[in-house]
């Protein structure tokens, strides 16, 4: 008995830790076919993350890429923060992000390869840290966007048609 009561206090249990997403971008999804995902930290300072806090970001333009060993992102515009004064910092500065030498090294051999890219497709809270999320992405054509509208209009046309069916009934 004891064990549960230890347990339900816990503040790291997932109930706890929300993730709470900030703003996504969804040209990206547009542009590009993401192959694969993944999680980093930003290096933020204080009146970037309040700014954060508050949706002022814009993604357009932003791509990720390695120098040095290091992950930088930019082009990720973060609007000073109203009440920051002489605190806040370039809104187009570049920003490491945080992730493991290892997951870096293979971040590096996938951007590498001919045609691949690492794009920002969302910022978001996790708990009370700042998360970004990476797409390792390859570039659409102009006909694989009119493909993928296509498709997507003939999808809500047929839960269009669904719907209207179980209405009549």
């Amino acid at each position: 008995m004891a064990g549960q009561n230890k347990q339900s206090n816990n503040t790291n249990s997932p109930q706890k830790r929300g993730k709470k997403i900030i703003m996504q971008n969804r040209k990206a999804r547009h542009d590009y076919f993401v192959e694969d995902t993944f999680e980093a930290g930003i290096e933020l300072f204080g009146t970037e993350v309040k700014s954060i806090r508050q949706g002022s970001v814009n993604f357009k333009d932003s791509y990720c890429y390695v120098e040095k060993g290091e992950l930088l992102v930019t082009g990720l515009h973060i609007s000073p923060y109203e009440k920051g004064n002489i605190f806040n910092k370039d809104p187009l500065r570049l920003r490491r992000l945080l992730m493991h030498k290892k997951e870096i090294t293979k971040m590096n051999s996938y951007i590498s390869k001919d045609g691949y890219t690492l794009v920002p497709l969302s910022v978001y809270l996790s708990g009370s840290r700042v998360k970004i999320e990476l797409g390792l992405c390859r570039g659409k054509k102009l006909y694989d966007k009119r493909e993928d509208l296509a498709k997507r209009e003939a999808k809500r046309d047929i839960e269009r048609h669904i719907k209207q069916a179980g209405n009549d009934v």
